[in-house]
Parts: structure tokens; C-alpha cells; sequence
């Protein structure tokens, strides 16, 4: 058997690896939090999707797989299959955040949800690994296998109850940890159960490899990770704008300063002579003389 390394590059890609996953866990958190209380809620969920599937999962395996050598051999990757994974954990996060958030049955929609999704990241990985051109003969241990699997559907499920139920900064950071380590554990237990011997599995032509993608993924990651942190931020930033008590007095007393309805003080009768015009002075003192004029009966 050939001698696998997980950490060519010592704790670097790994720290790098859950700190990618941490970081689209906490997005994804944040982007399912606004779609609970949008009206539209698809284009947030997409956004988790991305969020969770791509950067939190994807990124984080991919990065790990740039620390994995085998002794002796040249490690190409597939783009076009490597893609394709990248694809099916986006899909598979966005179907079980759509059960969940749209099913009107938590007991019954997180488990499905859990289920779909824990599956989907697995056979993420496991296609992943598929996508290794190498020139060596791979084996897997059936029960290491099933182990990551079991570990894959349990934190997705776990993910998912976290997506709905997290509120706050701490609470969706401290989830957004554990997430991390759940993706990270899953990962790194489907690549013990990996064994390489001499032999011919995959033809090393073609392919790239795993150094000669870094620059391009870097530069994907960095602008949709941008882009995710704008749209969170300014949703945020309006989420507590319209919440604040202060701008909302502010905003009525502005409204009420600059109505065209008169107030009760502009259409109250003055007591003032002032203000009255010449005529009505002229017929309330006639009349007062009337009054004065005419005789008392008994």
C-alpha cells in the first residue's frame, strides 16, 4: 500500500479549511434568517445555498484536498467532474433549506431535509475523490464509508436545525464553529477511509493540478464571499434601521411637520378680536347693542 499524507502543508490547510467553513456557515445562517421573514424568500435561499454549500462546503473540501498527497504519485483533478461536485453541494443545501423553511412541519421537513442534504455533501465528497486522476489503484473501507455518511446526514441536520432556530451575532458564530467542525470532521473521516496501492486506477493525462487551480479558485471564492458579506451587511444595516424606535419617532414627526391636513389648532375659533375680519366686529357689537336695548319683561 502507498503512504497517504492529508497534511502535506502541516495545519495550513486544514486551519484554512474550517476557517472557510466557518465563514459560509455563518453566511448561510444570516441569508436563511432574512428569508424566514421575507415575502420572497427565494432569492435568500439561494444565497444560503451558495452560502453553506459552495463556501462552506465545497471551498472547505477543496481546500483540505490541496493538503492530500500520495507517495510516488502525481494527483491531477478532472475540472469538468470537479465543477460538477461543486454544483451538487450548492443543489443539495438548497433543496433541504427549501423543506425546511417552506414546510410547515418541522418534525417532518427537518429530517427529510437532513437526510437530502447529508447525502448530497456526501456524494459531493465522494465524486470529488472520484474526480482524482491518479496512477494508482484506490480502495475504500466500507465501514469508515458508512461512518461518514452517518456523520454527513447528522450535520446537515444539525446545520438545518441551526438555520432555523439561530437569532443573534453570538449564538449564529458559535453555531457557525460547530457547523465547521461537522463539515470538517466529515471530510477528513471519508479520507481515512481511502487506501492506494500500486497499480493503474485512473490515467494521469490531462486534468489539472491541485496548485494550478488555486489561483482561479481563490479568485472565485474571494468576489462570491465579497458579494455575500455585501448583501448580509446591507440587509442588516436596513433590518436594523427599520427596527430602530428612534427613526421611526423621527420619521412620524417628520411626516406630521410636513402634512397638508390641518391640525386641530389651525381650524379651532379664536377667542382674539384680532383675528376677526371688520365686518364681523361691526355685526357683534349691533347686536350686543340690541341687546342692551331691549326691555326686561316682569
Amino acid at each position: 500500500m502507498l503512504e497517504l499524507d492529508h497534511f502535506s502543508y502541516g495545519w495550513v490547510t486544514p486551519v484554512l479549511a474550517y476557517i472557510m467553513s466557518v465563514i459560509g456557515s455563518t453566511l448561510g445562517l444570516r441569508c436563511v434568517a432574512h428569508a424566514r421573514w421575507s415575502e420572497h424568500p427565494g432569492g435568500w435561499l439561494v444565497a444560503g445555498a451558495v452560502s453553506l454549500g459552495g463556501a462552506g462546503i465545497w471551498v472547505m473540501h477543496f481546500t483540505a484536498m490541496l493538503g492530500f498527497s500520495i507517495q510516488g504519485v502525481t494527483i491531477r483533478y478532472d475540472v469538468p467532474m470537479t465543477v460538477l461536485s461543486a454544483a451538487i453541494a450548492i443543489v443539495v443545501v438548497w433543496i433541504g433549506l427549501s423543506i425546511v423553511v417552506r414546510g410547515r412541519r418541522e418534525v417532518v421537513a427537518l429530517p427529510i431535509g437532513g437526510a437530502i442534504t447529508g447525502l448530497g455533501v456526501a456524494a459531493m465528497h465522494y465524486l470529488g475523490m472520484y474526480a482524482m486522476k491518479i496512477t494508482a489503484h484506490v480502495e475504500y473501507q466500507h465501514k469508515t464509508v458508512a461512518l461518514s455518511i452517518v456523520i454527513a446526514v447528522v450535520a446537515a441536520t444539525a446545520a438545518l436545525w441551526f438555520m432555523l432556530h439561530v437569532r443573534g451575532l453570538y449564538a449564529t458564530i458559535g453555531a457557525a464553529l460547530i457547523m465547521g467542525l461537522a463539515v470538517c470532521g466529515m471530510h477528513y473521516t471519508g479520507m481515512f477511509s481511502m487506501q492506494a496501492g500500486h497499480g493503474e486506477h485512473h490515467i494521469s493525462d490531462g486534468g489539472r493540478e491541485p496548485l494550478q487551480m488555486v489561483t482561479p479558485l481563490i479568485v472565485t471564492v474571494t468576489l462570491v464571499t465579497m458579494m455575500l458579506m455585501v448583501l448580509v451587511g446591507l440587509a442588516e444595516v436596513d433590518e436594523r434601521s427599520t427596527r430602530d424606535p428612534h427613526s421611526t419617532r423621527r420619521e412620524s414627526r417628520t411626516a406630521t411637520s410636513t402634512s397638508s391636513w390641518p391640525t386641530t389648532d389651525d381650524v379651532r375659533p379664536s377667542d382674539s378680536t384680532e383675528d376677526r375680519p371688520d365686518w364681523a366686529l361691526s355685526s357683534s357689537s349691533a347686536a350686543h347693542r340690541r341687546r342692551r336695548s331691549t326691555p326686561r319683561q316682569g
